[in-house]
């Protein structure tokens, strides 16, 4: 048995919540990294759900749930796969690796991170769609919205671990860019997809933001049916960029 199967859970838990917010702190402290991520969703909605707003209080929830899945993706690409590419890089997962701390703890870290940036990414939206965007939704959709994107971050760490394994640091940032902005748009986050070329519409359910859009814009009332389908398919891309990913490390380190 080693130390760290020896640690007492009680031990292992603050490990692990230790880790959580060391990791975001780091990221909060970088503003070219987390100013953006926290901005970008409130400036577009602001900008195509208020200013553009020509269907007043519906576009304005239209838009939020569309900025939501939006905005989530971010962390997760950016607040992960980039520094798991640049600390690769640098040895440093191999030396974690030799430290004498629990093995989930590096990725449960980033994850946490992930996951409170999307909370505060809804924070932020859900305030100025309520002031600025004139939204009213009751409590259980605001709920189930957050709920949709503490959990529809996750997919994307998993994406974002798997292009942190695939390239180096420097060009981490640059390919991060290359999947969020057309991913983005071709899953009709930017324009409806009612609005698209037939094609488009077609391959869109491809795409894993499309599931998490139509989970977001469930959650606020602007699209019906089942939302298990979408739940679906976003827990299927998680596990195979998680698996290809794992795979990658072990291989190459």
């Amino acid at each position: 048995m080693n130390a760290v199967d020896a640690m007492p859970l009680p031990r292992l838990v603050r490990i692990y919540a230790a880790d959580a917010g060391y990791e975001f702190l780091r990221l909060l402290r970088v503003p070219s990294a987390s100013v953006p991520m926290l901005a970008f969703p409130a400036m577009f909605y602001l900008l195509f759900g208020v200013m553009f707003g020509h269907h007043g209080v519906q576009q304005a929830t239209y838009v939020l749930g569309s900025m939501a899945a939006f905005g989530v993706m971010a962390p997760g690409l950016f607040g992960f796969g980039v520094v798991v590419a640049i600390e690769r890089e640098r040895g440093l997962l191999a030396l974690k690796r030799a430290l004498p701390v629990p093995p989930g703890a590096y990725l449960f870290a980033k994850m946490a991170m992930a996951m409170l940036f999307a909370a505060l990414i809804f924070a932020i939206l859900a305030v100025l769609a309520t002031t600025a965007g004139g939204v009213h939704l009751a409590a259980a959709q605001w709920s189930r919205l957050l709920l949709v994107m503490l959990l529809g971050v996750l997919p994307f760490c998993a994406l974002g671990l798997l292009i942190g394994t695939l390239v180096s640091g420097q060009a981490a940032a640059m390919v991060a860019n290359l999947v969020y902005l057309p991913l983005s748009f071709l899953s009709g986050l930017w324009v409806p997809l009612d609005a698209m070329p037939h094609l488009m519409r077609a391959v869109a359910p491809l795409w894993p933001a499309y599931h998490l859009g139509r989970l977001c814009l469930q959650a606020v009332g602007m699209v019906q049916g089942s939302a298990l389908p979408y739940a679906a398919a976003l827990a299927g891309y998680a596990l195979v960029f998680f698996g290809l990913a794992v795979r990658r490390l072990r291989r190459h380190g």
